[in-house]
C-alpha cells in the first residue's frame, strides 16, 4: 500500500445502489473479519461479487462469499490490455506516445487520418494487429 494514502473498501448492492458497509480497511484480515459479521445465511445468497484485480479481494470473497462468482471490474482490465498493447507496440519499435496514440485510442473514435495511420502501423506487425484486435474485442464487452 502506497504512504499517505487511507484505502476503504465499499460494499454496495450493485443493482440497487445500496451501501452496504464501508469497512475501514483495504487488508485482507480486516477485511474479511468486517464482511464475516454478516450471518453465514446472507453470505451464502450472495450471487456474483465485482472487484479490483488486486489479488487480496479475490481470497477474500472466496473465504467470506463461497458461493459468489467473481467478476472483475472493467476498468482494470481495460488497463491491464491496454499496457499489454503498449509493450508489443514498443518492440515493435514504436515508442513514442504520440506512435502509439492511434493504438490505444477507442477504434470507432479515430479520425480518418488516424485510421489509416493505424493501419500502417498494423502492418507492420501480425502480433501487434493480434494485440489490437483483442484490445478492441475486449472494449467491445
Amino acid at each position: 500500500m502506497r504512504r499517505g494514502h487511507d484505502f476503504k473498501t465499499v460494499v454496495s448492492d450493485i443493482e440497487t445502489g445500496e451501501l452496504l458497509e464501508v469497512v475501514d480497511s483495504h487488508k485482507q484480515k480486516g477485511i474479511i473479519e468486517s464482511l464475516s459479521q454478516q450471518p453465514f445465511k446472507v453470505r451464502q445468497a450472495v450471487r456474483e461479487v465485482s472487484i479490483d484485480m488486486w489479488g487480496g479481494f479475490t481470497k477474500v470473497v472466496q473465504q467470506v462469499f463461497p458461493k459468489a462468482v467473481i467478476v472483475y471490474d472493467r476498468f482494470h482490465g481495460t488497463r491491464m490490455v491496454v499496457e499489454a498493447v503498449k509493450k508489443i507496440a514498443k518492440q515493435c519499435g514504436f515508442r513514442k506516445c504520440k506512435e502509439q496514440a492511434c493504438l490505444l485510442k477507442n477504434g470507432v473514435d479515430l479520425s480518418i487520418e488516424e485510421q489509416e495511420e493505424l493501419e500502417t502501423r498494423l502492418k507492420s506487425s501480425r502480433r501487434l494487429r493480434k494485440a489490437y484486435a483483442y484490445k478492441e474485442e475486449f472494449r467491445s464487452i
